[in-house]
């Protein structure tokens, strides 16, 4: 008997819905659900719950192979929340570059570096590094924020959108002749596809 068909015994047993048992494990309907239907295993702090609220071992629950593939799985879960983590720390430190003297400022025959808020060589393009930055910074708290709800799906449309404003970023500070912002972002872009290579690395040994 595989897990799923273990799981939905337990719970008829202990007369229990999909509902009442999601309440139990602090988890959705949706959850139980396809832990039922065989589409997917709980996490191991589930799995340890629902140990304990049927009085069964893990052993029980579980064959040698389904302990594997929910090892592979939560494996895989952990590497997404860490790259996930990372992806929105970055676009949140992205506010930092208002504050650093990476800005050319013309000053008679020199360029001083200033930072954006004492950068005033034009203020339409000052305004626009302003929206950038800011933009990328949202983007990055609410990249934590979805991670926190674990909304995969909705986390792998942001990471594209990440990539999209960054690189925008480079292009605009590329074209307003900015050597020194446009190093530090390239270098975030390049933390971030570093990452991406080795996440599906990762994820497919």
């Amino acid at each position: 008997m595989e897990f799923h068909e273990k799981l939905q015994q337990l719970r008829k047993q202990k007369q229990l819905t999909q509902e009442q048992l999601a309440n139990e494990l602090y988890v959705s309907r949706t959850a139980v659900s396809k832990w039922e239907s065989g589409k997917g295993y709980p996490n191991i702090e589930s799995l340890k719950c629902i140990s304990r609220l049927f009085s069964v071992t893990i052993d029980d629950l579980l064959s040698g192979d389904e302990l594997i593939i929910l090892a592979e799985e939560e494996n895989r879960t952990n590497i997404n929340s860490i790259t996930h983590l990372i992806y929105g720390l970055l676009d949140v430190f992205t506010i930092l570059f208002m504050f650093l003297p990476l800005y050319g400022q013309p000053d008679g025959d020199y360029i001083r570096s200033v930072t954006l808020f004492s950068y005033h060589d034009s203020e339409i393009i000052r305004l626009v590094y302003f929206i950038l930055l800011i933009l990328i910074s949202i983007w990055g708290a609410a990249q934590l924020i979805l991670r926190s709800l674990q909304q995969e799906k909705a986390l792998k449309t942001f990471r594209i959108g990440s990539f999209l404003l960054h690189s925008i970023a480079i292009l605009i500070f590329i074209m307003t002749r900015q050597p020194y912002i446009t190093a530090f972002s390239f270098l975030l872009l390049i933390i971030k596809t570093i990452l991406l290579v080795k996440q599906a690395k990762w994820q497919h040994t």
